[in-house]
């Protein structure tokens, strides 16, 4: 469900983008503003990194809705929340989606506000305290870790697809009426919705027999006890990070995903164009950074060999940047609690 710049207006990406900012920057300061029990102990620091990853391959990896013709892929937000917390969760997932925006060219530089919005600010934050977190409140058990995943990802991923067309609107697009647009976009995107449902329970179920404590200290905000041993969950979703990336990214369906597919039924196109001078210096900022667009090659050659390098590649480039932004913030946490310590 990434939007291209095609689909706003200046002054609409412009507002996402100052919303997209104030909620990481909440984020941040969430993480990084309480001493004595933080929101995101050092322990769980290399989960943001390994799962960052994961979710960054999952997405490559869009899978048919049979009879639609059409297809989608992960979020990957309740996921992420669900183990780390909704704050780092939007850290993590805000990383994936600027690496695939400036690397990748998924996603446009304008719309990145509203990707994160859409994508990130509205599972993490809303539809995991929402609906996840109360419904594992009344137990962690897989039955309800299933219900709560499903109907958490199906809700975040419908309000992100109405918001979608909300933007659209705002923005003038007059090719996407209201009324057709969001009749397609909330059909396709609940059924989307109940794959990734369906999906994020498997995972989180699977975290669940390996290691509860890694759930169970996300819902509480409890401190992981340094005793408990993570390295063999990490290791396995590594492992999984680059078999999806690399291998299952190859075996992707062909078919549009949600977006572009109510977009070819409501416009006649996925491929909309807009001129102006912002969006030029968007699209060039992106033609500059993207080394790999559309997750190839740039001469389009060794189609499969591009999509599994650009699987592997980025996935590396997500655990540096998601890990290294958990390490960051914790340095200026205990430096700051140092400070506070000498006065």
């Amino acid at each position: 469900m990434h939007m291209s710049d095609a689909l706003l207006s200046p002054a609409v990406g412009g507002v996402m983008w100052i919303a997209s900012a104030a909620a990481i920057g909440l984020s941040v300061k969430k993480v990084s503003g309480n001493n004595d029990a933080p929101v995101l102990d050092e322990k769980k620091i290399p989960i943001m990194g390994i799962m960052g990853a994961f979710v960054f391959a999952g997405q490559m990896i869009n899978f048919t809705i049979p009879g639609t013709g059409s297809s989608g892929h992960i979020g990957g937000g309740i996921l992420l929340a669900a183990l780390l917390g909704p704050a780092p969760a939007l850290i993590t997932l805000a990383s994936v989606l600027l690496i695939q925006c400036l690397f990748f060219a998924d996603g446009g530089l304008l719309a990145f506000g509203c990707n994160v919005f859409n994508m990130g600010v509205i599972p993490c934050i809303a539809a995991y305290t929402l609906i996840y977190k109360p419904l594992v409140k009344k137990g962690l058990t897989k039955r309800n870790i299933t219900l709560a995943s499903i109907l958490a990802v199906v809700a975040g991923l419908l309000a992100g697809a109405f918001c979608v067309v909300l933007q659209t609107l705002a923005s003038g697009i007059t090719e996407l009426p209201f009324s057709v647009f969001v009749g397609l976009m909330l059909p396709i995107h609940a059924a989307i919705g109940l794959v990734e449902g369906i999906v994020t329970a498997a995972v989180l179920c699977f975290v669940h027999s390996a290691r509860p404590e890694l759930l169970e200290g996300a819902v509480t905000s409890a401190k992981l006890d340094a005793a408990i041993p993570i390295k063999k969950v990490l290791v396995t979703f590594a492992v999984l990070t680059l078999a999806v990336g690399g291998l299952l990214s190859l075996f992707a369906s062909a078919y549009p995903d949600g977006l572009e597919w109510s977009m070819e039924k409501t416009a006649g196109t996925a491929e909309l164009e807009r001129e102006g001078p912002v969006y030029t210096a968007a699209a060039d900022v992106v033609e500059k950074t993207a080394f790999m667009p559309d997750y190839g090659f740039r001469s389009g050659e060794a189609e499969a060999a591009g999509t599994a390098t650009a699987g592997i590649t980025g996935s590396i480039i997500t655990v540096l940047l998601a890990g290294g932004l958990g390490f960051a913030i914790s340095a200026v946490r205990k430096k700051k609690k140092t400070g506070e310590a000498a006065v």
